[in-house]
């Protein structure tokens, strides 16, 4: 790897473009190296968990929606679920608005954090319109991967409030380029293009949390096709986009004073940043889920928690501030808050967990469940800290020692204490029960169940098992079929401009 030291220049220095983050990462894009067989694997691993979780989500409204606006836009791109083939940049719409609605697909957390699976449904449905195959896509993807997670080691984007699809924009355009075989000025250009585009605050996952957390990335995720497609047609970005003198580091980062840190491959080393990601066995925030796992141990050391005077969750800053009390956040003790909103509560989440054993991606959200007088009497006894130790580790570089864990100190009303701790989540490489590919093909036909026909599954499983072997123009055999009669399931919404 070479670490790209990157900061801001002032309009008036000598600063070519050679040197840009930008161009390295087109550099990057357009390297002619060959995907490992490790890395092939891990990508389809990644698109049968991005299945999984379109199958959980297609009937939910949010998705209906995306879904619906993508109907009225035909092109060459399949949608999860429809017969038919539509434009590029709404297929990825909508079948990014499918894998994120339900926060269960997979995640890379380091100096920021991310869902690199993001990168898939706008890499597939350029491909698709392309006509390309699989070897492809699979090259785009291993793009897309590899400069998501080497941003996220380097920029950290949540302590300026701004959110993490600012980094999945370039590495959409990135893997787009180099699954098209782009030069490197092309991407370039798409790569400031989609930057500039994409950048937001992070209020879409603060206080009461709406549907957008699902479209930021999808939204995302377009924006980096229509990048790509001007930057084809010999149109321009800002530049230097993130070291501008009025860029994206000298206001919406740490300043013209900062220097961040940027690894990226060098000239013909392999992309294998997918290898160091992790998917979700929980629909939930990736840092609860290892505190799922650890109430579902603990549970069983417990009479009854009616009997628990108060609940302390040691851990990271990060977990602390988001998703725990250190955020402040009223609306996450609300048992009429969103969905999405009870999804980034830590005390909500370790409630239920304690009291089922379990953790369902329907059942455990659901109004009635959150409305358990019970259940709101315990999720208010629950508070975070942040430890150093348990921040440590989160940023640490070293596999062995990164953790996204807790230690839980429960204190009983007669004054006992229980406590216990858990570093990684059971499904995490270094996990209980790390997922391997039967774990991803259990995950996909348990989600599918009831939506996707048994044929219609064990055709798509075989087609992704066959990737590579996938001629040009195949690509349409990795989308999914519905009945209609699944389909006549989603609600009505109302009429939109479409």
């Amino acid at each position: 790897m070479i670490t790209h030291h990157v900061c801001t220049h002032k309009s008036a220095e000598d600063f070519p473009r050679e040197e840009h983050l930008a161009y390295a990462i087109a550099q990057v894009a357009a390297d002619p190296v060959e995907v490992p067989a490790d890395t092939e694997e891990m990508i389809k691993n990644r698109i049968i968990d991005n299945a999984s979780v379109s199958a959980a989500s297609v009937l939910r409204r949010p998705v209906t929606v995306a879904r619906r606006q993508a109907e009225a836009h035909p092109g060459r791109a399949t949608v999860f679920g429809l017969l038919g083939t539509y434009s590029a940049e709404w297929a990825a719409w909508a079948n990014g608005v499918a894998v994120r609605e339900l926060d269960f697909h997979d995640t890379f957390l380091a100096a920021e954090y991310s869902h690199p699976g993001d990168n898939i449904p706008p890499i597939l449905a350029a491909c698709q319109h392309r006509g390309l195959g699989g070897r492809e896509l699979i090259r785009g993807i291993a793009t897309g991967y590899e400069i998501q997670v080497d941003l996220v080691r380097g920029i950290c984007l949540h302590e300026h409030k701004i959110d993490h699809v600012a980094h999945l924009g370039p590495s959409v355009a990135a893997g787009i380029g180099t699954a098209f075989g782009l030069g490197t000025d092309v991407i370039y250009e798409a790569v400031g293009q989609a930057l500039h585009t994409t950048t937001a605050t992070r209020q879409s996952r603060k206080g009461s949390i709406s549907s957008w957390k699902a479209y930021a990335p999808a939204f995302a995720g377009k924006m980096g096709i229509e990048a790509i497609d001007r930057a084809m047609r010999g149109e321009g970005a800002p530049n230097p986009i993130w070291e501008g003198e009025d860029g994206f580091i000298a206001w919406m980062l740490s300043g013209p004073d900062h220097v961040y840190d940027v690894p990226l491959p060098a000239p013909g080393e392999e992309k294998r940043a997918i290898l160091d990601t992790f998917t979700k066995e929980h629909s939930a925030e990736y840092q609860s889920q290892a505190p799922i796992d650890l109430a579902r141990k603990m549970r069983s050391q417990i009479a009854d928690t009616r009997d628990i005077d108060s609940i302390v969750l040691h851990t990271s800053h990060h977990t602390h501030y988001v998703i725990g009390t250190g955020s402040q956040d009223p609306q996450k003790f609300d048992p009429d808050a969103t969905r999405e909103t009870l999804d980034h509560s830590i005390m909500y989440i370790f409630a239920v967990a304690l009291e089922d054993g379990t953790w369902h991606h329907e059942r455990s959200y659901a109004p009635e469940r959150a409305h358990r007088p019970e259940t709101i009497e315990l999720w208010k006894k629950i508070s975070t800290v942040e430890d150093p130790e348990w921040t440590r580790r989160y940023h640490s570089q070293d596999p062995a020692e990164k953790a996204f864990g807790a230690r839980a100190v429960i204190t009983f009303k007669d004054g006992s204490v229980l406590e216990d701790e858990l570093a990684v989540a059971d499904a995490h490489p270094l996990g209980a029960r790390p997922f391997a590919r039967p774990q991803y093909v259990e995950k996909f036909r348990t989600l599918a169940e009831g939506v996707v026909s048994e044929a219609e599954q064990n055709r798509f499983l075989e087609a992704v098992e066959n990737l590579s072997e996938l001629s040009a123009g195949d690509l349409g055999q990795l989308n999914i079929e519905l009945d209609t009669a699944v389909l006549a399931k989603a609600p009505a919404t109302p009429e939109g401009l479409f």
